[in-house]
C-alpha cells in the first residue's frame, strides 16, 4: 500500500497558547482529509496543550538533547517530550546547524536518542547557495546523511528524511521541480546504500517556501512523499491549502 503524503508544520519560535485555535482548526480539517498524514511541531511550551487540544493529528518537537537527562539547563531530552505528549522530533535543522553548531554526529546522536525512548524522528538535511553554486549540493546533501542518519534495525521504520534547501527556507524561493525531483531521488538511492533494501520505505519530505499554490507541483515530484511547511504552517488557513494539495495527491 502507497504511504499517505505526510504534511508536517514546524511552527519554530512562534506560538502562545492563543494559537491552540489554529491546531484545533486543522486537527478538524485533518478528519476529513485522510488521503492525508498530517502533524505539527509547536514550540516545548505548547507540546502538552497541543496535544491535548489536537487528538487526531500528530503532535511533535523541533529538537532534543542527545542524553537521558542531567547537567545540560535549559534542554530538553527526548524521553520529556515523550512525556509530554510528543510522537516524533524534529532534528538536524538548517538553523539548528547553522544558529548552534550542530554537526552531523551531534544530529545523529539526537536521533538515535529519540528512537530509544520510541519517538519518530525526521532528519532534515540540504545545501547552502554558495554549495548549490559551486555544483556540490549532492555531495553536500549525501555526507549529512550519512553522518546524521540513525543506525540500528528499526530505524528505517521510524525515520524520515526532510530536504530543505537553505537558500529556500522562509525567503519565498523554491528550486524548480527538476531540481527537486533530481535531488529527492539522489537522496533515495543514498538511502538505499545506508539502509538497504528498508531505504525504500522511507519518505522524503520536501521543505523551503512551501506554500498553498506551489504545494501540488512540489509534491508531484519524483520521490516526494510531503512537506515539512514552516511560516504556512501557523494559521489553519494556509496549511490547510497545502494539506488539500496533498490529500488530493494522496488519492491520484
Amino acid at each position: 500500500m502507497a504511504q499517505r503524503p505526510y504534511i508536517v508544520g514546524n511552527w519554530k519560535m512562534h506560538g502562545t497558547r492563543s494559537m491552540l485555535s489554529e491546531a484545533r482548526a486543522i486537527d478538524r480539517a485533518a478528519e476529513r482529509l485522510i488521503k492525508a498524514e498530517v502533524a505539527l511541531a509547536p514550540p516545548f511550551t505548547l507540546i502538552h496543550a497541543t496535544r491535548k487540544e489536537a487528538g487526531l493529528i500528530a503532535v511533535g518537537a523541533q529538537d532534543c538533547h542527545p542524553a537521558d537527562g542531567g547537567a545540560h539547563t535549559g534542554d530538553i531530552s527526548a524521553a520529556m517530550l515523550k512525556d509530554a505528549g510528543a510522537s516524533f522530533v524534529i532534528v538536524g535543522h538548517s538553523e539548528r546547524r547553522a544558529d548552534h553548531g550542530e554537526t552531523d554526529a551531534d544530529v545523529k546522536a539526537k536521533a538515535e536518542a529519540a528512537l530509544g525512548v520510541g519517538l519518530s524522528v525526521i532528519v532534515c538535511v540540504g545545501e547552502t547557495e554558495a554549495q548549490r553554486d559551486a555544483g556540490q549540493a549532492e555531495e553536500v546533501v549525501a555526507a549529512q546523511l550519512e553522518g546524521s542518519l540513525p543506525r540500528g534495525e528499526h530505524a528505517p521504520e521510524k525515520t524520515t528524511v526532510a530536504y530543505e534547501p537553505v537558500w529556500a527556507i522562509g525567503t519565498g524561493r523554491t528550486p524548480t521541480v527538476e531540481d527537486v525531483g533530481a535531488m529527492h531521488r539522489a537522496i533515495r538511492a543514498r538511502l538505499e546504500q545506508i539502509y538497504g533494501e528498508a531505504g525504500k520505505q522511507v519518505r522524503i519530505l520536501y521543505g523551503g517556501s512551501v506554500k498553498p499554490d506551489n504545494a501540488a507541483e512540489l509534491l508531484a515530484a519524483d520521490e516526494v512523499g510531503g512537506a515539512l511547511v514552516g511560516g504556512a504552517s501557523l494559521t489553519a488557513e494556509s496549511f490547510l491549502g497545502i494539506i488539500v494539495a496533498a490529500a488530493e495527491r494522496g488519492e491520484a
